[in-house]
């Protein structure tokens, strides 16, 4: 028994060792062998790792997001959208949601004239911005700070005063004063004071988060006449304790008495906050994942079938060494074994240099696209790759040993 073992054991060994002879004396050809799977590894590892690397800074950015705002927009099917009718939520909306939803600690509406077209100017200089519509609610929901001079008053929409808080981006395109406060722009044709600049919160998902105007509700209300595309967005932050799923099943109730919605239909609006926006980005680059790793994975399978076909050729050309050895007493184990460890290593060596190379890839990835964090290969894609290759190596490279082993030595030494 312990005889047999070593036996074995001892072919085992041989076979390997005369298996890593046979790649060194065929460096090229190995290379080029291993060449498929090196670039099915490569591209997995990158894919892998790039969607990682997105879903990371999706995550970071969407921190920078208060998780308890709460933004309620008009939402409208497309089949609707198709014949040109669109759902909209108008200022009284927003009033019957700050009135009767309770468990509200603060409200804000939100709009952007069409109107206006997003145009600012001042003097020569002109810029295509966001004009935004509210009230002095707004600073205390989206958390938006000033740099310089101050916020919104509620006086400046109950008078509904031509005045302005800028984004730092707005004040660099028009080439204000380092200090703009007191300064004028145009908007829509009317000259706005000036009385803030908000602080700088840089950009999100390439978004610049700076280049706004925030002017009075009221203000804009007017000077854009009529409602008929008046659109309003209705920001709020829940009190401290009171659930969100609560003040949402108050506030589905209240829009949809207002708007009539039948039993049953779809609501016209859409409720958002910072983790449900969290949780559908993390499913859809999940799923990209897995669909792009797949659709890669299959150029594993080809190099895995380029490395039988190229381990059967080999058996073919060294059939004459085949019978020789078996003829100084090689047994069809040291055979098998030295066909498979060869295809077995060619598959491992291309899943190590694909790894590298894949990672190498994302990283340049990762530097090239503004924003993104720097690229990591999960364990869980390391340890997929290299058990996928093995499993290709032993799988792709039975059939060439099986055939080796299976030569009669007579046979194989009258090959020509």
């Amino acid at each position: 028994m312990i005889e047999s073992r070593s036996k074995a054991m001892h072919a085992t060994l041989e076979g390997t060792m005369a298996a890593l002879r046979a790649i060194r004396a065929n460096a090229l050809r190995s290379a080029l062998t291993a060449l498929g799977i090196i670039i099915g590894v490569a591209a997995v590892i990158a894919v892998v790792a790039v969607m990682q690397a997105l879903s990371s800074t999706i995550d970071r950015q969407l921190d920078d997001l208060a998780s308890d705002m709460v933004i309620v927009s008009a939402d409208t099917p497309t089949q609707q959208a198709l014949i040109g009718l669109r759902n909209r939520l108008s200022f009284d909306d927003f009033l019957a949601v700050r009135e009767r939803v309770r468990g509200i600690e603060s409200i804000t509406a939100m709009m952007q004239p069409p109107s206006f077209g997003g145009r600012v100017k001042q003097g020569s200089h002109t810029t295509v911005t966001q004009i935004l519509g509210t009230d002095s609610n707004y600073q205390d929901v989206v958390r938006v700070y000033t740099d310089q001079g101050r916020f919104l008053s509620e006086s400046d929409d109950f008078r509904r005063r031509r005045v302005a808080v800028l984004g730092p981006t707005v004040v660099r395109e028009l080439e204000l004063p380092a200090n703009p406060v007191g300064s004028f722009i145009e908007l829509g044709g009317d000259w706005f004071r000036v009385v803030g600049v908000a602080e700088a919160r840089g950009s999100l998902f390439g978004f610049d988060q700076d280049n706004y105007v925030i002017a009075p509700f009221s203000t804009l209300k007017a000077l854009a006449g009529s409602a008929q595309d008046e659109d309003v967005q209705i920001y709020y932050r829940p009190a401290k304790g009171v659930a969100l799923e609560a003040i949402e099943a108050q506030l589905r109730q209240v829009l949809r008495t207002r708007r009539k919605v039948a039993d049953g239909a779809p609501d016209p609006f859409k409720v958002q906050t910072a983790e449900r926006t969290r949780k559908s980005f993390d499913s859809i680059v999940q799923g990209v994942t897995m669909v792009a790793a797949a659709v890669v994975g299959i150029s594993l399978l080809v190099g895995g079938i380029g490395i039988m076909n190229i381990m059967l050729v080999s058996v073919t050309e060294r059939t004459r060494e085949i019978g020789i050895v078996k003829a100084l007493g090689a047994t069809p184990q040291f055979i098998l074994i030295q066909f498979l460890v060869e295809a077995l290593v060619l598959s491992l060596f291309g899943g190590v240099v694909g790894l590298a190379l894949g990672w190498g890839l994302a990283l340049l990835i990762a530097l090239a696209v503004p924003g993104m964090s720097g690229a990591a290969v999960p364990l869980w894609a390391v340890l997929l790759a290299l058990g996928f290759t093995t499993a290709i190596g032993v799988i792709f490279g039975l059939a060439p040993a099986i055939k080796a082993a299976r030569l009669h030595p007579i046979d194989a030494l009258r090959y020509e």
